[in-house]
């Protein structure tokens, strides 16, 4: 993937803005780093594995935008692979501060351009994202599970921060770091057959 490809999905007239956005479990550049892989990856957090319990980490990756680190991530499921249904987890540790509500926004807009719901589905999905995801500090670790039935939940430095129970929200929203068409196989992290970017 070149470096024109990747800040496609920037706005360029605001860097820091993009910068937040991707932190919304982007979608560039992941990159394999030794001390993100699965093998590397720190225990999910107690109320996580009470919640969904047998989770082992499949694969992670670094998050960089234009050579910065914006933060460690780890898939998580219960067997190899992506899973039809839950429970499964993605787990961030974020090397950066970034805006909760911003992060929701980035979302959105990815769902939308992946084709993912209806406009006043993803209208609701905003709304309760920003809600949800608290602002970010460098060191904080958000972990988002996706449950059987569809809800989400999402943890900020362990503890629960909320759900999202909508009809098609968890495959939409974990759709956004998880293809089968990796458009640069160097720029993706394999995670069980499927590559993440």
């Amino acid at each position: 993937m070149s470096p024109n490809t990747r800040s496609r999905a920037l706005s360029p007239a605001a860097p820091r803005a993009g910068l937040v956005a991707l932190a919304a479990l982007a979608l560039c550049a992941l990159t394999p780093l030794a001390q993100a892989t699965a093998e590397r990856a720190p225990p999910l957090p107690p109320d996580v594995t009470r919640l969904a319990p047998g989770l082992q980490a499949q694969g992670g990756g670094l998050l960089t935008w234009l050579g910065l680190s914006v933060y460690d991530g780890w898939y998580w499921t219960a067997a190899r692979g992506w899973p039809d249904a839950g429970p499964y987890a993605l787990d961030l540790h974020y090397h950066r501060d970034l805006v909760g509500a911003r992060i929701a926004e980035r979302s959105v807009d990815e769902i939308a351009k992946l084709g993912y719901g209806t406009t006043i589905q993803r209208a609701r999905w905003g709304e309760r994202m920003a809600q949800v995801f608290p602002d970010v500090r460098r060191g904080d670790r958000l972990t988002g599970v996706s449950l059987d039935g569809g809800s989400v939940r999402f943890f900020h430095n362990g503890a629960p921060i909320g759900d999202i129970a909508d009809p098609g929200f968890a495959h939409a929203f974990f759709c956004l770091l998880y293809t089968s068409d990796a458009a640069d196989e160097e720029d993706s992290v394999d995670l069980g057959g499927r590559r993440i970017i």
